[in-house]
């Protein structure tokens, strides 16, 4: 039945976004020119990327409150670097923010997995620890564009078959994440432990060790983000991304993912965030006040949630039913 309701649901999704676009274009048909929606996803490809971690952690039913603040704890410490060491390679720069990301994510999975601590209380407690630690070491001062080297703003910018890299990168993570859903014993485990985690302990699957890992992909998808939030907008501070977590949470509720876990997909995700973003992108031109996006996201994560309960309810019927006929 899971496999059953998950393309229905993106395709209501995909309609929705559709259909928003036609109604934007009526007020501006540039809204859907190909350069313009090319901007739009990379103005969303963040999101996407952080929601793909966060799918992750949701689908073992848990949830990371902390993504925003490890990107921007990722975001200064290398632009800090950068500062300290303006030679230093893009790639060295990459793997140090996935690592910190990942370290970080891995704190908050051991807390899950050895402490049994719950895991909304787990990233509440380290994103507010994280925050501190970037008032702490950059002394509440801003980095700005004339500190950073041009090979750290450049990368996330250059344009590589028309999109900027940082589109790329979420393209290429969408990929890897696709295929290590469906095709790797991890995105095996992972929909087990949140389908049934009493059934997968009997099927050999460590439930808190899946849980951590879960935690660690969101922190490297985090810190990566992080980077290329930074080298993007050239910017950091203290308060980069503040509140961002909510709408990461948001794009995988209206993707379809069950907070309950154990349900959801790849393409649900994606489509969340893109949703978002084209909802982000699009009330400016219908002269809506951005204010309007947190109405909007919330009625939308409403009306996702119910959708998701009444698809519940009519799945346990179907079963009760099936079960009153073999008796």
């Amino acid at each position: 039945m899971v496999l059953r309701h998950i393309p229905i649901r993106e395709a209501i999704l995909g309609a929705a976004i559709l259909v928003l676009l036609g109604v934007v274009s009526t007020r501006y048909s540039g809204f859907i020119a190909p350069a313009n929606l090319a901007n739009v996803f990379n103005d969303t490809a963040p999101l996407i990327i952080l929601a793909l971690g966060q799918m992750v952690v949701i689908l073992t039913r848990c949830i990371d409150l902390s993504v925003a603040a490890n990107l921007a704890l990722t975001g200064m410490v290398v632009a800090m670097l950068n500062v300290a060491m303006p030679g230093l390679p893009i790639p060295v720069i990459l793997a140090i923010a996935i690592l910190l990301g990942a370290v970080m994510g891995a704190i908050n999975g051991l807390l899950v997995w050895k402490l049994a601590i719950p895991p909304i209380v787990v990233t509440l407690g380290t994103m507010t620890i994280f925050r501190g630690i970037i008032f702490l070491i950059s002394e509440g001062k801003w980095i700005n564009a004339h500190e950073m080297s041009a090979a750290f703003t450049g990368f996330s910018r250059a344009a590589f078959l028309g999109l900027p890299v940082l589109s790329w990168i979420a393209i290429v993570t969408v990929i890897v994440f696709g295929m290590m859903m469906s095709r790797t014993a991890l995105g095996r485990s992972i929909f087990a432990v949140g389908g049934n985690p009493h059934a997968a302990v009997y099927t050999g699957i460590n439930v808190g060790k899946t849980q951590f890992l879960a935690f660690v992909l969101s922190g490297a998808l985090a810190g990566l983000t992080g980077y290329l939030w930074v080298a993007r907008y050239a910017v950091a501070y203290v308060d980069i991304a503040r509140g961002f977590e909510l709408e990461v949470v948001a794009a995988c509720v209206i993707g379809g993912i069950s907070i309950a876990g154990g349900i959801g997909s790849v393409g649900g995700a994606v489509l969340g965030a893109l949703f978002l973003g084209v909802v982000k992108n699009a009330l400016p031109v219908v002269n809506i006040s951005p204010f309007w996006q947190l109405a909007i996201s919330g009625s939308a994560i409403l009306i996702a949630v119910a959708f998701n309960a009444r698809a519940g309810r009519s799945q346990g019927r179907v079963i009760l039913k099936s079960a009153e006929g073999s008796v």
